[in-house]
Parts: structure tokens; C-alpha cells; sequence
């Protein structure tokens, strides 16, 4: 049983690297904690708990934890400070070692957290707390909105795909889910407390109902039929899992809007085996085919990376002209990280930094380029926008249903509302375009 009276009148600070999911997760940790009587600390607060949840898809997302961690302590002082997340749980006893941390906990104990707390006392050595791979089981359900507009629900965890190059399974564990009526509950609880925009998130959602014998086509149509909810926007989902009959039912939805988000990772069919992806080239042309024909105005990220074990010049020469053939909206550009224990080690031919580095910037043009084309085929129409709290006191920001990004002077009244906005020239930094109402 828990003392909430160790919680009366304590102030907590949160701090998020990496993926949507980590800031859905890190959102209900928050939730949680406030139902013990903990508030989140305001700006210049010291906090009496730190939360850090962390990363580790490459070795800058493990250096920029420890940073975090470690800015968090002298910010802090005297603060409880637990790190949870995919760094914690791959190297616990690393992230005990830096000065400061009481408490690291691994992904099967994020759904215990409070218990873990203890009486908040700090001790001489961090405690850590983890379990091996086949033991992280639990599906901890989350849906969130934090500080933001949208909210970020998890249907899914874990995966049970093995690309040479990644570490993911190995700190979230094989792939699990909830069920399509838990979440259907989740996503209308959402509704009743005003939110507008659902974005679905999880590690590898197409795998969506490998634990319930259900099926993410069923979840998308439930979801579907959610009243309140005026958009449902899908995360990453892999090529192989974006079923033709997924796309069709999007081009004719109620709710869910026309953006795909699809992971390519290399447009060179000899990486692609080298990484152990499950689709070709043709195949993810196909799918881009296939929405570009049902939704002509629909926007398509991809995530592309560069660099990996075995990408020769020639392989990314053909990698390059594959992407820049295919009919997409942006690119979102990383480049290959060593991670210890993946299969890609063995990989012969490895590239260098420099190397890395100017085939991320030619994709990163390459990206620039496409998505100013794909905005300015819009300038001029009239879109509505779902208008999102502002950090900055001149303009706020807000999404069309196919996600191009639109500034607008900033009004307190406007958050969390839909505008119908005329689309106008690209802003001074070019990254929105601007609306007039």
C-alpha cells in the first residue's frame, strides 16, 4: 500500500528523449503521479522528483541521456531522480553509476513506478531495477496529451522484428498489445476530456493484436466509429503491415486523416536484406503507388537511414534515386549508429563519418525540396486547422487533415480549436505556411 502522505505538496519535473511513445509514457507517469498529490514543477521550480525518460536508438540518443540526467541533478538539487526508459533498460548499471540517480527501472517496472519511489529518500548508490527480454510481458496502457494538444494513445509495444541494425526489441520486448475495447474506452475517455486529435503510437503498430487475436485493420474501424474525436492520425506503421485495404478505408474515413508515416530505411534492396527488412523496394513503391491514387493530397514521411554496415557509394547512389522517384511529402534523415550486440557488427564495409554525413545532407535537401513542393500545391485553398497551445507569445501552430504545418498569430481562445484557414505564402523561415481567417 502506498503513503501518499510522501507525495503531499512534492513538485516533479519531467524530461522526454525519443520517440511519440516515450512522450505518451512520460504524459501518464505525470498523471500518475499527480493522483498521489504530486504537482509538476513551473519554470525555475526545484523539483523533489526528476523523471528521465530515455532513448537509445543510437550512440548520440545514449550521450544526449546522460546529459539530461546529469543536467537534471544540478538543476535539481536534492531532487529523487528515476530514469526509465529504452537506455534503462539496456544499460542499468551505467546510468546508476552517474552521480545523482536513485533509481533506474527497466520497461516490464515502468508500470510499478510509484511503488519503486519509496519513501523518496536518496541514498549512497542508485538502485536498479530490470528483467531480462523474455520477461518484459506487460502492456502498460497510455493515453496523453502532456503539455500538447493532440493526444498520443499507445495500442501497441515491443516488437518482434529483428533488423540487424536495432536494439529496440532488446529494451521494449516482443511485440504485445491491449484490446481494441480497452483502447476504443481509452480514445472516448480522451473525447469527454475535450481532446480533438488522437495520434496512435506504439513500437510497431501494424503488428497491432498479436496478443488478443485481433487485428489493427479492426482497431483503425472501431476507432473510427469513436464520436467526439474529429481526427485519428496513424504513426510509423512498416510498409509490410500498411495493407491495401488500410489505405482504402482511410481515403473514405470519417476520422482519420490523410498523412502515412512509413519507414523505408534504405531505397537499396541489397541494404535492405543486409538490415533484414521485410519488403522490397517494389513493394514500398507500391504502397506510395496506392495512396497517391487513392488520396492524390495525402502527405507520406519516411524515415530513411544512411550509412549502415554495407552501404557502398553504389548502393546509396541507387538508394538516392529510388527516393527521389517516389511521390513523398518529407524525409526524416538518421544516420547509422554502432549498437552493441546487433547482428549488423558482423556487416563488412563500414562508412565513414564523413561519409554519413554528406549522404544525410543530400537526403536532407532532397527532403527540403519535396516538401516545399508538396506545400505549395495548396497555397491559396481553404484547409481547417487543429490549433495547438503555443510556446511563443507572437504565433501558434496547427496541422491541416494532411499535415502541412501553418502559422497563425497567436490568440489564448484559439487552443484546441479548428479553423478554417485560406493556406498563404510559406513563412520567413519556410517551414509553415501562413494562414488568414
Amino acid at each position: 500500500m502506498i503513503d501518499q502522505s510522501i507525495f503531499q505538496n512534492k513538485k516533479a519535473a519531467y524530461f522526454t528523449l525519443g520517440c511519440k511513445l516515450n512522450f505518451s509514457e512520460t504524459s501518464t507517469f505525470g498523471k500518475i503521479l499527480r493522483e498521489q498529490g504530486v504537482r509538476t514543477a513551473r519554470k525555475n521550480e526545484i523539483a523533489d522528483i526528476c523523471l528521465i525518460n530515455t532513448c537509445s536508438v543510437t550512440e548520440v540518443a545514449d550521450k544526449k541521456c546522460r546529459q539530461a540526467i546529469k543536467r537534471m541533478s544540478k538543476d535539481h538539487p536534492g531532487a529523487f531522480i528515476v530514469v526509465t526508459g529504452c537506455y534503462a533498460q539496456l544499460k542499468p548499471e551505467e546510468i546508476a553509476q552517474i552521480p545523482g540517480v536513485d533509481l533506474v527501472l527497466g520497461s516490464e517496472q515502468k508500470k510499478d513506478f510509484v511503488e519503486f519511489l519509496g519513501n523518496l529518500e536518496k541514498k549512497d548508490k542508485a538502485q536498479a531495477f530490470t528483467t531480462k527480454l523474455k520477461d518484459i510481458k506487460t502492456f502498460v496502457p497510455s493515453c496523453s496529451r502532456g503539455d500538447r494538444t493532440r493526444y498520443f494513445l499507445k495500442v501497441q509495444d515491443g516488437c518482434d522484428y529483428m533488423c540487424t541494425y536495432c536494439t529496440i526489441p532488446f529494451a521494449r520486448g516482443f511485440s504485445r498489445n491491449g484490446s481494441i475495447e480497452s483502447i476504443v474506452k481509452q480514445a472516448e475517455q480522451a473525447a469527454q476530456e475535450g481532446g480533438k486529435e488522437i495520434v496512435l503510437t506504439g513500437v510497431n503498430i501494424g503488428d497491432f493484436g498479436r496478443t488478443t487475436g485481433e487485428s489493427f485493420f479492426d482497431l483503425v474501424k472501431a476507432l473510427d466509429e469513436v464520436e467526439g474525436i474529429e481526427r485519428f492520425r496513424i504513426s510509423s506503421i512498416e510498409p509490410n503491415l500498411l495493407t491495401d485495404e488500410i489505405i482504402a478505408f482511410v481515403a473514405q474515413s470519417k476520422r482519420f486523416m490523410p498523412h502515412f508515416h512509413i519507414p523505408l530505411q534504405s531505397g537499396s534492396d541489397e541494404v535492405l536484406k543486409l538490415m533484414h527488412r521485410r519488403y522490397d523496394t517494389a513493394l514500398f513503391a507500391h504502397k506510395v503507388e496506392q495512396i497517391k491514387k487513392l488520396i492524390p493530397h495525402a502527405f507520406i514521411g519516411v524515415d530513411v537511414i544512411v550509412g549502415t554496415r554495407g552501404e557502398t557509394d553504389d548502393y546509396f547512389d541507387r538508394a538516392f534515386d529510388f527516393i527521389a522517384s517516389l511521390d513523398i511529402s518529407q524525409l526524416h534523415v538518421f544516420s547509422y549508429s554502432e549498437r552493441p550486440g546487433t547482428m549488423a557488427l558482423k556487416i563488412e564495409h563500414e562508412v565513414s563519418p564523413q561519409q554519413k554525413h554528406e549522404r544525410s545532407q543530400r537526403l536532407l535537401s532532397l527532403s527540403d525540396a519535396k516538401t516545399n513542393a508538396f506545400y505549395a500545391k495548396f497555397i491559396g485553398q481553404q484547409m481547417p486547422i487543429l490549433v495547438e497551445k503555443s510556446h511563443d507569445s507572437e504565433v501558434m501552430h496547427g496541422y491541416t487533415p494532411n499535415y502541412i504545418r501553418v502559422e497563425i498569430p497567436t490568440s489564448t481562445d484559439l487552443d484546441n480549436e479548428i479553423l478554417e484557414v485560406k493556406l498563404s505564402n510559406f513563412n520567413e523561415s519556410n517551414t509553415a505556411l501562413l494562414g488568414e481567417f
